[in-house]
């Protein structure tokens, strides 16, 4: 098995180098073939070239573009590359998420789990580094999200799952581009929504987010965001009953 570290990337030249450490070093002790994926998004130049600085350490896939649909191009990109037993894995590139709780999500996977969430909402989770108003904000999210409710999650927004090859690739069957049509953050939930509709395995480990490690200013806007996840969250639930396109419902059903 081939772990598929899969990230959209936008100016992140300060938080790659020490996730990426982590990322090989975790792989390493795990005895596991691994492969970076990279979809950046127009980043500056400095960015570049620390992908590039990476290229003679692990194999490495680049795709350059500007566009408002990178994490479905990263997706894409990563399952071109893919064997069926693969995993891909996505996180934030900005050194917030711990590439080592992989170890715990593929033991998930080992039992039977198509989908793995590292989430802030199970026992032992943490958020180190979060301000008082943002921590509220992240539970008012946990709450909107009982909208569309998923079996064995309860973080459908922090942007670090596991899936198996064969799940996304169904996915992709099924919803096409239409996996991902949200511009923002908000597509981190979008998909997961999309993929419980095929029926599939899902879980959870416990995250510690770390906050403080975070490089660079956020480029996430609460507020937007927020309100762009409430929309998505009732039109799946209430008018489009999950984007799934009609000539594809029997594979779902």
């Amino acid at each position: 098995m081939t772990v598929l570290l899969t990230l959209p990337a936008y100016n992140e030249q300060d938080g790659l180098p020490p996730l990426l450490e982590s990322f090989c070093r975790t792989m390493k002790v795990m005895n596991l073939s691994h492969r970076l994926i990279i979809c950046d998004n127009g980043s500056r130049v400095a960015t570049l070239e620390v992908i590039e600085s990476w290229m003679n350490r692990l194999p490495v896939d680049v795709s350059v573009h500007a566009g408002n649909r990178t994490i479905r191009d990263a997706l894409r990109l990563a399952l071109k590359v893919a064997a069926e037993d693969d995993v891909i894995v996505t996180l934030d590139a900005d050194n917030s998420h711990p590439p080592e709780l992989i170890t715990d999500m593929l033991r998930h996977i080992e039992r039977g789990s198509d989908v793995v969430v590292a989430s802030r909402y199970r026992p032992g989770a943490r958020v180190v580094g979060l301000s008082r108003f943002r921590h509220v904000l992240s539970w008012g999210a946990r709450m909107l999200c009982q909208v569309c409710p998923i079996g064995g999650i309860r973080d459908y927004t922090c942007g670090f799952p596991i899936y198996r090859v064969s799940v996304l690739r169904r996915a992709f069957d099924v919803y096409g581009d239409h996996l991902v049509t949200e511009r923002g953050f908000s597509c981190m939930t979008e998909i997961l929504v999309k993929i419980s509709k095929l029926k599939v395995r899902m879980s959870e480990v416990p995250l510690v987010l770390r906050y403080d490690q975070k490089a660079g200013v956020s480029k996430m806007k609460v507020g937007r965001t927020v309100l762009s996840t409430l929309k998505l969250l009732i039109r799946l639930r209430f008018a489009e009953s999950g984007r799934i396109p009609r000539a594809s419902r029997q594979m779902v059903e």
